[in-house]
């Protein structure tokens, strides 16, 4: 308990969100990763999938996604192949409070240990001023050899000036591993993780631009609003992103965006990987 109220005191100064009409979507992306000094994986090619759709009151949103990763042999015996379905539901209580329950799948991954592993979480976004929401999130993972549980506390910042629509977000994550089974995962792994963020997002007259970076080490972290899970041993230690998008025929959105991480391989305990990812996302709107 006072953890979350320290995670909630650095939070709380900084940031926050103005509402808009949501419209329901599908979409869906591609990302090509190249690993740099990876002991393990030389590159991977990223497929994903995803409805959201809002009715009324009622927010149910899904994604599944396959990763192809070509693998270094020796050490390993053969290329990477996984597959994960994350999904979302929303329930719209009033102006100022939301709820939302969220589930992640690993449905196979013929290489790693945390294959059919899953992740359950709860939040609750409260807004107490104009411009201001707070979101807190609790999840917990479940893998065969040890779990993984994870505090969020982001904060977003909506407004306009000069017909520029501005959100600035805080993200404060606090993760615990907890070992069942004695692993090679989590053996060199700390056992608590406390990282920040801060993400910036324009939107000017169809164009977005957006960018962001986290501080602080982490590992088996859940991301992106619960729709990324890092389920492989790696403790991420540098993580900055750029994006830059168009809306078009009213309808349609086209992204692209350059995530970069530095790595630590925690098995061999080999410092410095670096992993670049171009990500390239269409969003329809319905």
């Amino acid at each position: 308990m006072k953890k979350m109220l320290t995670l909630a005191a650095i939070a709380m100064p900084i940031f926050a969100l103005q509402t808009e009409t949501i419209h329901s979507s599908v979409s869906s992306y591609y990302e090509a990763k190249n690993y740099q000094n990876s002991l393990q994986k030389k590159s991977a090619n990223v497929y994903g999938f995803g409805a959201d759709i809002h009715l009324t009151h009622h927010q149910f949103k899904g994604v599944y996604e396959y990763t192809h990763a070509a693998t270094k042999q020796p050490p390993l015996t053969k290329d990477l192949y996984n597959q994960k379905i994350f999904l979302r539901y929303g329930y719209h209580i009033n102006n100022s409070t939301n709820i939302a329950l969220k589930y992640i799948h690993i449905i196979k991954d013929n290489i790693a240990i945390t294959s059919g592993g899953y992740s359950l979480g709860a939040e609750v976004s409260y807004t107490p001023l104009l411009h201001l929401q707070l979101h807190a999130t609790q999840y917990k993972t479940f893998y065969d050899a040890f779990d993984v549980y994870q505090s969020d506390i982001r904060l977003d910042y909506a407004t306009k000036f000069y017909g520029i629509h501005t959100t600035l977000s805080s993200i404060n994550k606090y993760i615990t591993l907890h070992d069942t089974i004695p692993n090679s995962f989590t053996k060199n792994a700390h056992k608590e993780y406390f990282t920040s963020g801060i993400k910036l997002h324009l939107h000017y007259k169809g164009y977005h631009f957006g960018g962001g970076a986290y501080f602080g080490k982490r590992a088996f972290a859940i991301m992106n609003d619960g729709f990324k899970i890092q389920h492989h041993a790696m403790e991420i230690h540098t993580n900055y992103a750029l994006g830059i998008g168009k809306s078009f025929l009213k309808r349609y959105i086209v992204r692209v965006q350059y995530i970069y991480s530095n790595a630590k391989e925690l098995p061999m305990e080999h410092n410095d990987v670096s992993v670049k990812n171009i990500r390239f996302l269409l969003n329809y709107k319905i």
